[in-house]
């Protein structure tokens, strides 16, 4: 069983920065695949990043904008989302795919205002 807990959402002004976090627990965080996750209201699920070992993948509406990355001593991995932009408004979920499986933190609301 592997826990997800994020933190670092919150509400900023188009242009700004946020950084989440997601502390995992439960697991060889090291060999883990780590990703972060977003849904906006009546939209489905999309993929914002991915971090495989020390390889990233990015959404396209991401990218050069949004890092991920990842402590293995901390067992956590970050998000680092700057120039935010009102589409970028969503709840954000960290994900754990181990042995096959897929696991969820509860989400954390990022809001971005014009």
């Amino acid at each position: 069983q592997v826990q997800l807990v994020e933190s670092g959402g919150g509400s900023v002004q188009a242009g700004g920065s946020l950084r989440l976090s997601c502390a995992a627990s439960g697991s060889s965080f090291s060999a883990n695949v780590m990703g972060w996750y977003r849904q906006a209201p009546g939209n489905q699920r999309e993929l914002v990043a991915r971090i495989i070992g020390a390889s990233t993948i990015y959404g396209d509406s991401v990218k050069g904008r949004f890092t991920i990355s990842r402590d293995n001593a901390k067992n956590t991995v970050y998000l680092q989302m700057n120039s935010l932009k009102p589409e970028d408004t969503a709840v954000y979920y960290c994900n754990a795919f181990v042995s096959l499986k897929n696991y969820w933190g509860q989400g954390t609301q990022v809001t971005v205002s014009s």
